[in-house]
């Protein structure tokens, strides 16, 4: 068990502070600059406030949601609309709402049952015209419409050939597409709905992760991209659109391109970040340069937290900048900066009860997994105890083509304040890494990218941080996948498993995927595997065929509606354990998706998790 008299020192932090709808998110200040808006709760739902940009406290909440709570939105530049979208119980089909700011009159422009909106462009140049994507007529492809914002109209411009991404420039105009070859390469097509689109670039299937469209120049006489091939990492490139002309602006051998800013009147790019360890940036403009560090100069001053640093243009001057500070072990830090000025205030923490919280930092880590392959991830260790024989949980990412960053981290601070390190793994399959990376990842599930995680736990054990003897797995999405994989192929290795909305079936999970996926099934199918092809393989890689071998608790929870991995995932595994008559627990939430949004029921979710894991593993619970 813990050393309960030493550890009793850090306090215990509610649940509710941790899982509950952040106080303050998400600000944006409107285009005219006049108007701040953020998402806070409003009658325990997220919605929208907005109020005077120099008076926030003066705001009001605008959106009236009861249900699953708002969480993207944004002002239209006609300096009259807000716009948010909104999907019904977590089905992703997604709704496009407009609201009045004057009348408070709140409409829905894509009312269709059954039918995803996708909001591609809209910009300051053209602040009556918003272009859609809408999956209305065939549910597998997304066609473009054009919606008027003052008439309502909403008019189909272009059929989609079968593109799985659009290009479109700052004039609203389409100029390409992106889709994908037999093999699960990709192509960019250039050209438009009148003329026909033709290939412009074909990118292998072991590029086509890194590689694809960034955006254009206002003028539309640049066309900046990505790409990995001939390197092992993603670079930024410039087409010359009149004389086809590509020239490389930005790249790091050992890591992709991760986020571009773009000048907000010229759309040039002005400087491009590569995920390390740390977030790193590189200036390709040096105004701009001059000015971030100006902008550092007063976070200093101010006495900000050391955390990553995100800025947001979204006035149409651009001297008003939404910056984002992100520590590891403090609440994100929200500020308005006035450029010109230089004058930086403190809008809000999103959680300020955890402004003076115990928290933990998170460390970089890295370790060589048994085939030679070098591995990076994050630990977070609890506070106040000594770094010997911890009990731990491995908290492995969805994706599983995505990775874990440093930065706060909800359910890091959690596992750490209860006793448990929490180890965050990179394993091969995730991306940021190179293409040779994320490529070694191909078709291991429950391979190779399960060693990885259970060469993190020898790594951390050798060091003496934690007692091999007390570890667990948890994870959503993929990470549920793994959570299960552990329990299944090697459940020597952990104490009890914890998976959320986890594929049990391979073969049951790439037969159901959404129709508007259909575009980029063959890259999916590269990436994991052919159902109709591989069958066997898939199979032997799926927990469910391995039920039987599963000999330590397990957790499962899932909801009802959930898009991407059907709840069957679910229900298949928990009969078997059932029938077995194994240890387990399921949890089913009948208004959810994938993952968990309603805060009752992320409450419901880690109260039950955290027992689970304070029954196997020895941490603490909070009654």
């Amino acid at each position: 068990m813990i050393r309960a008299m030493t550890y009793d020192a850090v306090r215990l932090l509610p649940r509710s502070i941790l899982f509950g709808d952040p106080e303050y998110a998400g600000p944006c200040i409107s285009p005219d600059g006049t108007l701040l808006a953020y998402l806070a709760p409003h009658e325990g739902v997220l919605n929208v406030w907005i109020g005077p940009r120099d008076k926030p406290d003066a705001a009001r909440p605008v959106t009236q949601d009861r249900l699953r709570g708002i969480r993207a939105y944004g002002f239209c530049h006609d300096d009259s609309t807000l716009f948010y979208l909104k999907d019904e119980e977590g089905d992703e089909n997604w709704r496009l709402y407009l609201l009045d700011l004057g009348s408070g009159e709140e409409r829905c422009v894509t009312p269709y049952e059954g039918v995803q909106t996708q909001l591609l462009a809209h910009n300051t140049w053209h602040p009556t015209r918003m272009l859609l994507g809408l999956n209305r007529d065939r549910r597998h492809l997304h066609d473009l419409f054009e919606l008027d914002l003052v008439s309502g109209d909403l008019v189909k411009v272009c059929e989609n050939p079968g593109f799985f991404g659009w290009l479109i420039d700052t004039d609203l105009r389409v100029r390409g597409g992106v889709s994908y070859s037999d093999d699960g390469g990709k192509v960019l097509h250039l050209g438009s709905s009148e003329d026909g689109f033709q290939p412009w670039k074909h990118v292998p299937q072991v590029d086509a992760g890194a590689s694809g469209f960034r955006g254009f120049s206002r003028d539309g006489s640049s066309l900046y991209f990505t790409s990995s091939v001939g390197a092992n990492t993603s670079r930024l490139f410039v087409r010359d659109m009149a004389t086809g002309t590509e020239t490389e602006l930005a790249g790091d051998p050992s890591y992709d391109v991760r986020g571009i800013v773009f000048d907000p009147h010229t759309q040039h790019v002005q400087a491009v970040s590569f995920e390390k360890e740390r977030l790193e940036w590189r200036y390709l403009d040096a105004a701009f340069e001059r000015e971030a560090g100006l902008l550092r100069e007063a976070l200093d001053s101010a006495g900000a937290p050391d955390g990553e640093l995100d800025i947001q243009r979204n006035e149409r001057s651009g001297r008003l900048w939404n910056v984002t500070v992100s520590p590891s072990d403090g609440p994100l830090h929200l500020y308005v900066y006035e450029q010109e000025e230089r004058r930086l205030r403190l809008l809000f923490h999103h959680a300020p009860a955890l402004a003076d919280a115990p928290l933990a930092a998170m460390e970089p880590f890295d370790f060589l997994a048994r085939d030679g392959l070098r591995v990076h991830g994050y630990i977070t260790c609890p506070r106040s105890v000594p770094r010997t024989a911890l009990p731990a949980v491995v908290n492995v990412h969805g994706g599983p083509e995505a990775r874990n960053s440093w930065g706060f981290g909800s359910e890091a601070q959690w596992l750490a304040n209860r006793g448990y390190v929490c180890v965050q793994v990179n394993y091969r399959g995730s991306s940021g890494y190179g293409k040779s990376f994320v490529n070694a990842g191909d078709k291991r599930w429950g391979r190779e990218m399960q060693t990885d995680l259970l060469d993190a736990v020898d790594h951390l054990a050798a060091l003496g941080t934690i007692d091999a003897g007390r570890v667990g797995i948890m994870g959503a999405s993929y990470g549920g996948y793994a959570a299960l994989a552990g329990a299944a192929f090697t459940p020597e290795a952990f104490r009890c498993a914890v998976a959320l909305c986890g594929p049990s079936n391979l073969l049951t999970l790439l037969k159901s995927t959404p129709a508007y996926w259909k575009p980029a099934l063959a890259y999916q199918r590269a990436r994991v595997g052919d159902p109709d092809t591989e069958r066997e393989r898939l199979w032997d890689q799926s927990p469910l065929s391995r039920v039987d071998d599963i000999a330590i608790p397990v957790l499962i929870a899932h909801g009802a509606n959930d898009p991407r991995v059907r709840v069957s995932e679910a229900e298949q595994i928990v009969k078997a354990l059932q029938r077995n008559g194994l240890a387990h627990e399921y949890l089913l939430f009948e208004d959810e998706g994938h993952g968990l949004v309603r805060p009752a029921n992320r409450m419901r979710y880690y109260t039950a998790v955290e027992r689970f894991l304070a029954t196997h593993l020895g941490g603490r619970a909070e009654n």
